[in-house]
């Protein structure tokens, strides 16, 4: 039975916490912790919480039933909030927009608790410049089963390659099994440009200790610990400095000085013990806003590892498709369809046609069909129709990848135009389309029907099946 609202005085405002002895955490050492310990707990936090987050456009990580239940992320601002919680209007991957809550004091943090948010999950960004983060994340996160002496160990090689690129980096505990190194940077540098930087420190600490440390994005290729670099990618976000995770203990993501990290056990840290390590020891990331760093020094990283053959790697699933990356599918998919096409396939027909390029015929390479013609010269202005629609994939042809076949018809022969897309990516590939020019020979031509008992399978129907051609001009069949 919901028991009777309770109203806090946070920062001037009044915060109205309803059913406050809900419990959040039912099986947490000690006892029950409830809804107002939630919320008293970010009240007594606050200072040091609002380090991290003070002025961000934020996404809440709500649990509204409690931390055992399916929680949910609420990116835009909720219906009925206060008049006075501050936002901003951030931009996703995709396009649209949002405004999204900013963490502006405590208040904003204790309001966020009622609804029953454990975490805090801000953008790089602040308020007045959502485009250019003023943050560099490095998420350590350990695949199943891997110790956490690993990450501890992972973490300290993160520190030295920071030192040596002039950047100072402020680890935290997660909360769950890994660590967070946050580096406060100058607000110049787009997403992508500080993913890249991002990119660049993770394969520089890979490098170093590749035994424990692994920058694959697909989990069947990783090993040790994973550095993920996308998260500082646009839209992507970690729980931020004193967040509550929503496991049972109410373990918190929790700041440490360097020399902790060696021997950081994370389940010391929860939600009733942070308060009072707070009074004891004080804030270890309160001085993270003094130590502005530039990226320069890992962009030049990032350059000479370009030069050295290491491309961009792959985005998430949800994000456009970015210059230069690789075909984002799973290794163990894309090895499939590598083995199926090193058997080749029988390319598609145009629309409305029975056979393609080939016929029957497997091929390995990229075949669409342009045009069928009674003359040469009226598939060739097919095929610059084509090309007037495709610029982009038709610069890209070289001269034998236009085959131009001399068809055998009734008394004459006909012209086929097909063309070889094996130099234009695959993402980039115009798909088989109707023909610009759809001549059939043999319309019109009444076949004798087989006699009885005879298949009909030497019949000839309305449309040829792509005979073999008589003569070729531009270059050898690919298939």
């Amino acid at each position: 039975m919901p028991t009777p609202a309770e109203t806090l005085d946070v920062a001037g405002r009044e915060i109205r916490v309803t059913n406050p002895q809900k419990a959040y955490f039912p099986d947490a050492p000690g006892g029950p912790i409830t809804k107002l310990d939630l919320v008293r707990y970010w009240i007594d936090v606050a200072d040091a919480a609002l380090v991290g987050c003070r002025d961000r456009p934020t996404t809440l990580h709500r649990f509204p039933d409690g931390a055992g239940d399916e929680g949910f992320y609420q990116k835009r601002l909720p219906k009925g909030a206060p008049s006075w919680v501050e936002t901003a209007l951030i931009r996703f991957p995709s396009g649209r927009t949002a405004d999204m809550p900013v963490m502006a004091d405590a208040a904003h943090l204790a309001w966020a608790a009622t609804l029953g948010c454990l975490e805090i999950n801000p953008w790089p960004v602040r308020s007045d410049d959502v485009d250019h983060p003023d943050e560099l994340r490095v998420d350590l996160d350990p695949m199943p089963d891997v110790p956490f002496e690993l990450v501890r160990e992972v973490a300290m090689v993160t520190r030295d390659v920071l030192d040596q690129q002039g950047l100072v980096g402020f680890p935290k505990t997660s909360g769950k099994k890994g660590i967070h190194v946050n580096v406060r940077i100058r607000p110049e540098w787009s997403f992508t440009e500080v993913r890249r930087a991002a990119l660049a420190l993770a394969r520089e600490v890979e490098r170093r200790v590749p035994e424990i440390a692994t920058t694959k994005w697909w989990k069947e290729e990783r090993h040790g610990v994973f550095i993920d670099y996308n998260q500082n990618a646009r839209d992507r976000t970690v729980a931020s400095a004193y967040s509550v995770r929503p496991v049972a203990d109410a373990r918190v993501s929790t700041p440490l000085v360097w020399n902790e990290v060696p021997e950081v056990e994370p389940e010391a840290f929860t939600l009733r013990t942070v308060p009072g390590r707070l009074e004891r020891v004080g804030d270890p990331g309160a001085r993270i806003d003094d130590a502005v760093g530039t990226l320069d020094a890992l962009l030049e990283l990032s350059d000479r590892q370009a030069a050295e053959g290491q491309g961009e790697a792959p985005y998430p699933p949800h994000f456009p498709k970015a210059e230069g990356e690789p075909v984002r599918a799973q290794p163990s998919k894309r090895r499939k369809r590598e083995v199926s096409a090193a058997d080749g396939s029988v390319p598609p027909p145009a629309p409305g046609k029975t056979s393609g390029p080939t016929g029957r015929r497997r091929t390995t390479m990229p075949l669409i069909e342009v045009a069928r013609a009674a003359t040469e010269a009226e598939a060739r202005e097919g095929l610059e129709r084509w090309k007037s629609r495709h610029p982009e994939a038709a610069s890209l042809l070289e001269p034998n990848d236009v085959l131009i076949d001399s068809m055998r018809g009734r008394s004459t022969t006909w012209t086929r135009i097909r063309l070889n897309l094996r130099h234009v990516a695959e993402e980039d590939r115009p798909p088989q389309e109707a023909l610009e020019v759809d001549y059939d020979p043999w319309e019109g031509v009444e076949w004798p029907a087989p006699a009885e008992g005879r298949p009909a399978r030497g019949r000839r129907q309305a449309e040829p099946s792509a005979p073999e051609p008589s003569a070729q001009e531009g270059g050898d069949s690919p298939s």
